[in-house]
């Protein structure tokens, strides 16, 4: 076996959100395949997982920043979890940006998450994914999906509704950010360091592309 079919490429993944739309709740379902409707909202974890995403074996390493922004909100006026998050946001090389449907506020709070990634980045844009949860809470809804495909068009990225309960369309948002790394990874080589033209370049494109929405 050559070197280049061993080797397996690690993906550092961070879930952004506010407090209670299910970014725990997806990681769990996306690694042990289970639904956790009940955890600690103050505990940060990672979780790893080997998978083969288009013919390519992947570990992505899965940061679930739930615990933080709860614990952010509860001692708002202690900058070291600000420092925290910028630290995590610092070292993420792909982000699911995750919002619940039935919560209009979980969704006003993603454009803050945005800006901040794009700042700590220093770029206009990096590989994302917006993620709706909780579609299987459809009597519930607050935001529709235009809405949702409205914002991730604004952001230049893809956008999915997701049902972690119900196991709807949880891979396919973790596999996305694994293609758009690998897609953005390429075209910074070949464009040397021209910020920004992957986003901007791309956005039209997604916004259209029928796998960008998957409901």
């Amino acid at each position: 076996m050559s070197k280049a079919s061993s080797f397996v490429r690690e993906y550092k993944l961070v879930m952004v959100g506010g407090g209670g739309v299910g970014k725990s709740a997806l990681t769990i379902q996306f690694i042990q395949s289970q639904f956790v409707d009940e955890y600690d909202p103050t505990i940060e974890d990672s979780y790893r997982k080997q998978c083969v995403i288009d013919s390519e074996t992947a570990l992505l390493d899965v940061l679930d920043t739930a615990g933080q922004e709860e614990y952010r909100w509860k001692t708002k006026y202690n900058i070291k979890n600000s420092a925290m998050r910028e630290q995590y946001m610092r070292n993420g090389e792909g982000f699911l940006l995750v919002y619940s449907i039935t919560s209009r506020m979980s969704f006003e709070e993603i454009a803050t998450f945005y800006q901040q990634i794009c700042r700590v980045k220093d770029r206009d844009f990096f590989p994302m994914v917006l993620v709706g949860n909780k579609s299987d809470l459809e009597a519930d809804r607050q935001v529709s999906s235009q809405e949702g495909r409205d914002l991730a068009r604004q952001f230049g990225c893809q956008f999915l509704e997701t049902s972690a309960k119900n196991r709807i369309h949880v891979d396919d948002a973790f596999y996305q950010v694994v293609r758009d790394i690998r897609r953005f990874n390429k075209e910074q080589e070949m464009r040397g360091n021209g910020h920004d033209q992957f986003g901007m370049q791309d956005a039209p494109d997604v916004a259209s592309d029928k796998c960008c929405v998957m409901m």
